[in-house]
C-alpha cells in the first residue's frame, strides 16, 4: 500500500511483495507500478501551461519511478516467482 503518494516507496513495497511470493504466498496475482522514463511528476493544465515547457518522459499525472528503478523492480519480482516455482 502506498502512502502519502511517495512514488519511491513503490520499490520498498515491491521488495515486500517479492518476499511474500518467495515464501510461497499464492495470494498475489498482480502488481501495478507507476512507471515512466524519469521519476516524479510535473504539473500541466491544458490551456494554462505551455506544453513546450514539459520535460520529456516525465508523468503529468501520478508521480512515477524511473525506467532503471522499474527494470530492477520487475527483475526482483520475476526472480521471486522463479524461486517460488522451484520450491
Amino acid at each position: 500500500m502506498l502512502t502519502s503518494k511517495q512514488h519511491q516507496r513503490q520499490i520498498d513495497v515491491a521488495n515486500d511483495i517479492a518476499e511474500q511470493i518467495e515464501s510461497g504466498s499464492k495470494h498475489i496475482f498482480g502488481v501495478m507500478i507507476e512507471s515512466h522514463l524519469h521519476s516524479g511528476a510535473q504539473k500541466f493544465t491544458p490551456g494554462k501551461d505551455d506544453p513546450k515547457a514539459l520535460e520529456y518522459g516525465k508523468s503529468i499525472t501520478d508521480a512515477c519511478i524511473n525506467w532503471d528503478d522499474s527494470v530492477q523492480v520487475l527483475e526482483r519480482l520475476a526472480e521471486a516467482v522463479r524461486k517460488r516455482r522451484r520450491a
